[in-house]
């Protein structure tokens, strides 16, 4: 059987960074498939969005300000369009709404599911400036991709996906994740941070692919 790679993957949906990062994923499971496995974890990073204005952008613009350095981001990146509505007119409150969404797709559905709704999130906010701090919208996009309100509620009900988010953001803290996106690796022992390029990712996976498997413990 292939080795297969685990890797612990930390976003906030509402990152620019991870948006532009999802082309540089589809191109890991293009390439390695199933040798390749991110298991998906969320960042409160943006759980307060009028607060992380006023205290980092305060004084740069606020959300104008905000918007205009996601426009500045993405230019170099054509996969990764930004709608001009974004930040400047619709600006959601929080990201956890969509976490928590998230944590019911994995729970009551299955992890790929879950990533599948991820992308729809971010593509709804980036590219058509919905507002997915909503909670309605959210589980109306939920349900456009066929999952069933009834059954993802079950777990929102129970807590269980409110464990599950609890669960991502004391992982982050014990593996002392800086921000996102973040790829941790090798049981841990690599952690790969922010805006980097796909060859990074690419040559980090194959030197894992091709070391032994008790290489990390030689001294």
């Amino acid at each position: 059987m292939s080795q297969v790679i685990e890797i612990d993957y930390y976003t906030d949906i509402l990152c620019v960074w991870a948006w532009i990062a999802q082309r540089r994923i589809e191109e890991l499971h293009k390439l390695y498939g199933d040798q390749v496995h991110l298991n998906h974890h969320y960042l409160p990073l943006f759980s307060d969005t009028k607060t992380r204005m006023a205290t980092q952008w305060g004084y740069r613009g606020s959300y104008e300000g905000f918007a205009d350095h996601l426009k500045q981001a993405c230019a170099p990146y054509d996969f990764a369009p930004i709608n001009d509505k974004v930040w400047r007119r619709v600006r959601p409150t929080t990201s956890a709404a969509s976490h928590l969404m998230l944590k019911a797709t994995q729970l009551a559905y299955d992890a790929p599911t879950s990533a599948e709704l991820a992308l729809l999130l971010r593509k709804a906010f980036f590219v058509d400036a919905k507002d997915i701090s909503q909670k309605g919208l959210v589980l109306e996009l939920a349900q456009g991709m066929g999952l069933e309100a009834d059954t993802l509620q079950s777990v929102l009900n129970d807590g269980t996906a409110l464990a599950a988010l609890m669960a991502d953001h004391a992982r982050a803290q014990a593996q002392n994740i800086k921000g996102s996106p973040s790829w941790v690796m090798n049981e841990g022992r690599q952690t790969i941070y922010g805006n980097v390029g796909y060859r990074v990712l690419h040559a980090n996976v194959e030197e894992l692919l091709r070391s032994p498997e008790n290489e990390a413990s030689w001294c």
